[in-house]
């Protein structure tokens, strides 16, 4: 975990920003030192008031798993928060086509989400092109396992109810979370090859292709590691459940 932690300290220290790296450690919000410490397992039970929130990630998961994984979206997630607006969120950064070449582009394809906290960062004029309208509550019955970002998210399930889910299922899921985040930024619009990302060009049909099969690589990856967040989430539960019987 350290050649990822240590660069992300030092860039901090400097006051740098990545804007590919950053969002591991900010949005996911688990702190650089927890990602270094190593835990495997507690044994003590969930708290009462925990469980619900375990039980719901746990049918999230198991849900997700039971899909087959859909593979058209070709990464649009990051041109449709640029779609009709003058505002970035990576401003320091070169787009690789103008903005009415991004608009055009996204107006001719298929939008077709099914994260709803990508589709949350849409922007106004964006959301109406996805071809369903999502929403939080939707969540269990759209979430499949071929989305970039669901497999992302696979840190944000095992850091949650770290430290009960071992270290090692959580540095699994970051290291798939790096390799889905780099492959989101590279098919995004910006120009990253000053950070040394090369572009997945979707705007073209070679680059579509190239996204969908990283995209399955992906998928075949995340798998194993989600069956893994799963059965921890299972063990977890049944020994919480356990421990109530016991009490009474």
């Amino acid at each position: 975990m350290w050649r990822w932690v240590g660069p992300h300290l030092e860039r901090r220290r400097r006051g740098d920003k990545h804007p590919v790296l950053d969002f591991l450690f900010e949005y996911y919000f688990f702190k650089p030192s927890q990602l270094l410490e190593w835990r495997t397992g507690c044994a003590e039970p969930l708290p009462a008031h925990r469980r619900d929130s375990a039980q719901w990630i746990l049918a999230l998961l198991e849900a997700t798993a039971n899909r087959p994984p859909a593979f058209a979206c070709f990464g649009l997630h990051e041109w449709a928060m640029v779609y009709e607006t003058a505002e970035r969120r990576h401003g320091g950064y070169p787009l690789r086509l103008s903005l009415s070449e991004i608009n055009a582009f996204v107006r001719s394809q298929p939008v077709c989400c099914t994260h709803f906290d990508a589709y949350r960062f849409f922007t106004p004029a964006a959301r109406p092109l996805n071809h369903r309208q999502l929403s939080r509550d939707q969540q269990l019955e759209v979430e499949q396992p071929g989305c970039l970002h669901a497999n992302m998210d696979l840190y944000k399930w095992a850091t949650k109810f770290w430290p009960w889910i071992p270290s090692d299922v959580v540095g699994d899921t970051f290291e798939l979370a790096v390799a889905a985040r780099e492959l989101d930024m590279r098919a995004s619009p910006y120009d990253l090859r000053s950070l040394g990302y090369e572009p997945v060009c979707i705007e073209t049909g070679a680059g579509r292709e190239e996204y969908r099969r990283a995209q399955q690589e992906l998928f075949a990856r995340a798998q194993p590691v989600r069956l893994r967040l799963i059965q921890a989430y299972r063990e977890l539960l049944a020994a919480s459940a356990g421990c109530r019987d016991a009490t009474g």
